[in-house]
């Protein structure tokens, strides 16, 4: 669906469905600031708060009620700043579904409201979403396969991924020793600058915490049955320029992230064998880097999601 998302003029964030309730011309391209909205067809013209409010010549049609007519809206949340939307009026808050996750980011970044987008990173991968969300969220080959995330940011025997209440997978290490981290620590940013933590929030959003107080967000964009854009976000107080969030961005992009492509696409391939029998998952009870947990709760989300 096309929509768009707007601040009206008593502050709230409102999103709509792109479309007029006329004839469905597209409303809006891009970004900007507008005092109405006003469709580009045939002028139809809406508050900001998509109250129908001038219809060239209605008085010609009788028993036009202009007060019956508003733009189609969507439910919207603010979540410490970010917007999310949902299509279903009827879902639950992301407060049930992710309990405990706003006030948790706070604590990391207590100026998590300042923040605003520096950097974006996208890149295609051949895969099913499901895939590349599994690789995500378990570490069983970070020491393999991620060299440069392992020996300059995690602190391998630290690590775990934890299935917290809702629909959240909360990863937590502590960072590397300082000499060895691939950029330069504030260990002073917060009370928590010391440590990695991720909240993966089901289906296709993750938070990333890295440490020294810095936040960047994991967007997966499902596109087909075998492909996903990644949409990686990197923030800074007011979205200023950072060399230090520019150098981990692009050391991340040719490290950890070009390593997991590889990997997935590999699987997605693996997958369409005629050969492949699925084997156990490796879950260790005391759960850890080498364990998969984290997958057998993903598997139980979705058995969940298609029966429903």
């Amino acid at each position: 669906e096309n929509l768009f998302c707007m601040r009206g003029r008593d502050g709230e964030v409102r999103t709509f469905y792109n479309v007029c309730r006329h004839r469905a011309h597209e409303l809006f391209e891009g970004s900007g600031n507008v005092n109405l909205i006003v469709c580009p067809y045939h002028s139809w013209t809406y508050s900001l708060a998509g109250e129908l409010r001038k219809v060239p010549n209605m008085e010609v049609v009788e028993g036009f009620d202009i007060s019956k007519i508003c733009l189609s809206s969507v439910r919207t949340e603010l979540f410490n700043g970010f917007i999310f939307v949902n299509l279903d009026d009827e879902a639950d808050s992301m407060e049930t579904w992710y309990p405990g996750v706003r006030a948790e980011l706070r604590e990391y970044v207590p100026w998590i409201e300042e923040l605003a987008p520096m950097r974006w990173v996208e890149e295609h991968e051949s895969c099913n979403w499901k895939v590349s969300v599994e690789n995500y969220n378990e570490c069983y080959h970070c020491e393999k396969n991620h060299r440069t995330l392992v020996d300059g940011v995690l602190r391998p025997e630290t690590y775990d991924i934890e299935v917290c209440p809702g629909y959240v997978l909360r990863h937590t290490t502590k960072c590397q020793n300082l000499e060895r981290m691939t950029y330069p620590v504030d260990l002073s940013a917060s009370a928590h600058a010391d440590e990695y933590r991720t909240w993966y929030l089901w289906p296709l959003f993750a938070f990333q915490h890295y440490p020294g107080g810095l936040l960047n967000v994991h967007h997966w964009r499902v596109e087909a049955v075998d492909g996903v854009t990644i949409r990686r976000g990197w923030f800074t107080k007011r979205g200023e320029q950072s060399s230090v969030i520019n150098g981990l961005a692009d050391l991340d992009r040719r490290t950890t992230l070009q390593e997991d492509i590889f990997l997935i696409e590999s699987v997605q391939r693996g997958l369409n064998s005629r050969g492949y029998k699925p084997g156990p998952l490796v879950v260790d009870p005391k759960g850890g880097l080498n364990s998969e947990h984290s997958i057998l709760a993903l598997n139980d989300w979705m058995r969940k999601a298609v029966a429903a």
